[in-house]
């Protein structure tokens, strides 16, 4: 299989770049999917008119990224897509639903707990305060994608009530009516402990993109805290930056 691709021969942008750019978005947008073989190089090339080296080249681009695996006797493979996030307030499954994903959610524990001070701080709760904790595993595809920790205030919404498996927890909170209305965010790497790695398909001390976030109503109160750990191959954020 192999999208559509269109050169501009007058760009200042190498071709083999060009390619690997349109090749990647189909690989982002899901246009090619994870097991899908894209043409040989030698049909590839003499299709867009360039030499072999150059898609050689193009081919590599996305191999060196994960994207793409070359296996002898099958030929050019899509490996599962990593997933881009936006910076924005909105939940992981909001994000691959939105992008036409099929997230699938395993709960590893719903329980109600008294919390540490950290957590406690985070949602500024008083001494002995009960939470709800959740930790769930999420994938995408054959592959897991996230381990996730979340505690929310107990009269936030009856986590209990709700099929965890089946819908967001952002989605929860908003059918319980909350409006999440500004959110304190920090993305950090560390390596993953023994535990983690066994969950996400790693190795012991493979790195993890982490995100831990405090989320606020329209209030001002906190109504959740979570932190997340992502494989960094499959996952990355995403940011536009203006000069105001």
């Amino acid at each position: 299989m192999q999208p559509h691709i269109t050169l501009d021969r007058s760009s200042p942008v190498p071709l083999y770049f060009q390619v690997a750019e349109q090749l990647e978005h189909a690989i982002v947008s899901g246009t090619l999917g994870a097991g899908d073989r894209i043409g040989n190089e030698v049909a590839m090339a003499a299709d867009l008119g360039l030499s072999r080296p150059t898609m050689r080249q193009a081919i590599q681009v996305l191999v060196d990224k994960g994207l793409l695996v070359r296996k002898r006797g099958v030929g050019t493979q899509v490996v599962q897509g990593r997933v881009h996030r936006p910076l924005e307030l909105t939940s992981l499954f909001d994000d691959l639903t939105k992008a036409g994903q099929q997230p699938r959610t395993v709960v590893l524990k719903l329980e109600l707990i008294e919390p540490d001070d950290q957590v406690r701080a985070e949602l500024r709760l008083e001494d002995h305060a009960q939470v709800w904790y959740l930790e769930r595993l999420r994938s995408v595809g054959p592959d897991p994608l996230a381990h996730m920790t979340n505690y929310l205030p107990t009269d936030v919404v009856d986590l209990a009530a709700v099929d965890l498996g089946e819908t967001g927890l952002y989605q929860a909170m908003r059918r319980a009516g909350v409006v999440m209305r500004v959110a304190r965010q920090r993305i950090t790497a560390r390596r993953a402990d023994a535990a983690e790695a066994r969950l996400l398909g790693e190795v012991e001390g493979a790195p993890v993109l982490t995100m831990d976030r405090t989320t606020y109503d329209d209030a001002g109160r906190a109504v959740e805290y979570g932190t997340h750990a992502y494989r960094p191959d499959r996952y990355a954020f995403e940011s536009t930056l203006v000069d105001r």
